[in-house]
């Protein structure tokens, strides 16, 4: 029988709440609708996976940034790439891992709470464990919301935290499962992955809608109808999700940081991200390793 590795990646980040808490949380107050109890980030998983053949007592939740991994699932074995989610409810028995030779990246949740049957109602189906999303980068955000949530501490606000950020997950899937797959071949789609290949350069929304076909007006109405936002809105939050990422898991300077996703001026670079993460790179990489420690 395959062993799997359950954890232990290098860069990982990781919180599980201790069941006593899981508990008391989910008999009453906002966690008792929805209450995340795991959550994490694995970068290149090698040989991760999990069998249980009764399924989890959470409803899971993993997001692909990278590589690739399957499922086995429904009596039969579905493949989860990058820019997708898998989604396993309560009870759903399960055997996923990641791909031996292109081994994914997740970010994945537990979550359990009164809410969940209806958060979970547009994945419901064995055609539905896994879902195409249409905004990659903002699932990234969330999820990365709900990690930074719990590895702050344990208290409720924290934990409120997490579950208003997990609620927002869920709804941003469901509402992805019920527009139906993207469109690989649509000008939106050819758009992003335009911007995710060109995540280090000086992108031109005019070079953007060229590469498309359309006019850039055109282009910006299409954009921001699927996604809510402009072009370079979405490419500074892409730019930004990855810089985070980065920041924790990797010892590059903050200037390397900057050129690697774009930005030959540190100092600007530092702007936006104060703009989009709230605080400066170095002090999110301070919090974050202080937050690491157990």
């Amino acid at each position: 029988m395959v062993t799997y590795t359950r954890d232990g990646f290098p860069g990982q980040r990781m919180r599980v709440l201790p069941r006593p808490l899981v508990t008391r949380a989910t008999q009453s107050g906002l966690t008792s609708r929805l209450l995340v109890t795991d959550a994490g980030y694995f970068p290149h998983a090698a040989n991760h996976g999990r069998s249980r053949p009764q399924g989890a007592r959470e409803a899971v939740v993993l997001v692909c940034t990278d590589g690739r991994g399957w499922c086995d699932v429904d009596g039969g074995t579905v493949p989860v790439r990058v820019g997708q989610a898998l989604v396993l409810p309560p009870g759903t028995g399960h055997l996923y891992r990641a791909d031996v030779g292109d081994p994914w990246t997740l970010w994945w949740l537990h979550a359990t709470g009164s809410d969940l049957p209806d958060l979970l109602a547009p994945m419901a189906g064995s055609s539905r464990r896994v879902v195409d999303l249409h905004d990659p980068a903002r699932v990234v955000h969330l999820m990365e919301q709900v990690v930074q949530a719990l590895e702050r501490d344990e208290t409720a606000p924290s934990l409120m935290a997490a579950a208003g950020a997990a609620w927002f997950v869920f709804a941003q899937l469901g509402a992805d499962q019920l527009a139906g797959p993207r469109d690989e071949a649509g000008p939106v789609q050819r758009a992003r992955e335009y911007l995710l290949e060109h995540l280090e350069e000086a992108v031109r929304v005019p070079d953007v809608a060229a590469h498309v076909g359309l006019s850039t007006s055109h282009l910006a109405a299409l954009f921001r109808q699927a996604t809510g936002g402009g072009v370079l809105d979405y490419l500074t939050r892409t730019r930004m999700a990855r810089a985070r990422v980065m920041l924790v898991t990797t010892s590059q300077t903050v200037a390397e940081i900057a050129r690697s996703v774009g930005y030959a001026d540190e100092f600007y670079f530092s702007r936006q991200f104060r703009a989009v993460s709230g605080v400066s790179p170095s002090s999110f990489r301070k919090a974050s390793r202080a937050e690491q420690v157990h």
